[in-house]
């Protein structure tokens, strides 16, 4: 079966709450996935998903600290190890949280990764501050998209 891995960092919780939503809308269709904050997550957690899922927040236009330190570690897996696995990136911020999910989406495309975007266009969720009834949905219906996405590549 198939498995999904979302990886955050969260400050303000902002992020936690989208990592969350975007796990309900995986789950929901039907994806066995786990949340994990990224300072809990190991490079065999990454090996085992068949989708990740990074969120991170915006500082600056660029993502946490943290997260650039998890992707940096992730240079042990390449080149290959992620080859063919879905990918897809959220972020929460003041403003300009494009740059960060450039940022996150790049690194997976060096892995070779498969990129989820959103299906009504856009780069991944992203939220201005705390995340409204509004982005939550947008966030689950992520999650719902990424799973459809990834069991069909897995064929499962």
């Amino acid at each position: 079966m198939p498995k999904g891995l979302v990886v955050y960092d969260s400050k303000t919780g902002n992020t936690e709450k989208m990592a969350m939503a975007v796990s309900r809308g995986m789950k929901k269709r039907g994806l066995d996935t786990e949340v994990k904050r990224v300072e809990n997550t190991s490079l065999t957690d990454l090996t085992d998903a068949d989708a990740i899922v990074l969120g991170s927040p915006a500082y600056f236009s660029i993502l946490s600290g943290n997260m650039k330190e998890f992707i940096d570690k992730s240079i042990a897996l390449f080149p290959g190890k992620l080859k063919g696995k879905v990918g897809a990136a959220f972020a929460s911020c003041d403003e300009a949280c494009e740059m960060t999910l450039i940022t996150l989406i790049a690194a997976m495309l060096w892995h070779e990764m498969i990129i989820v975007g959103r299906q009504s266009g856009g780069l991944g969720a992203i939220s201005f501050g705390a995340p409204d009834d509004r982005c939550i949905a947008q966030c689950e219906a992520f999650g719902e998209r990424i799973a459809d996405i990834t069991k069909a590549i897995a064929g499962k």
